[in-house]
């Protein structure tokens, strides 16, 4: 699985004009699930990612993490992640898992964060999403889970 972390002082998913989702300070994570992946996989990513220090400490430093400091989590699916771009110009999806997998896998990294942090937010699998954000910093990271 993927997740590309983004810390933001504001993020927003909307769906057909109405805002479905949205946090304050916290993290924006895109997640896809690849062919391959399971439950397993979206646990691991969940707990790192979790627990991935991006935010700042009394110093500065980035010591934190979005349960430290209990900001917000708005989880968005994003096939798109899976892309192979390594040949021509137009990408191929095939590395994504099925939709169905796809779905399954981010409902289970959902119910799993909200078992384990107060303010989760998201996206909707599957709709056309208009995601805000404001990235702060701007700190961006890419985590990813391989299948054993």
């Amino acid at each position: 699985m993927i997740a590309l972390l983004q810390r933001v002082s504001h993020a927003s998913v909307v769906v057909d004009g109405a805002t479905i989702g949205a946090i304050e300070a916290g993290l924006l994570v895109l997640l896809c699930a690849e062919k391959g992946d399971s439950e397993k996989e979206g646990d691991a990513l969940l707990t790192k990612l979790l627990g991935y220090r991006v935010f700042g400490d009394e110093a500065g430093k980035m010591n934190r993490s979005v349960l430290d400091t209990n900001g917000g989590l708005l989880l968005v699916p994003q096939f798109t992640l899976a892309a192979d771009t390594k040949s021509g110009t137009r990408p191929s999806f095939t590395p994504a898992a099925s939709p169905q997998d796809g779905l399954r896998l981010f409902d289970h990294v959902v119910r799993q964060a909200r078992a384990r942090h107060a303010t989760v937010e998201t996206g909707q699998f599957g709709a056309d999403m208009k995601v805000s954000l404001t990235n702060d910093g701007p700190v961006t990271f890419w985590l990813q889970v391989h299948p054993k």
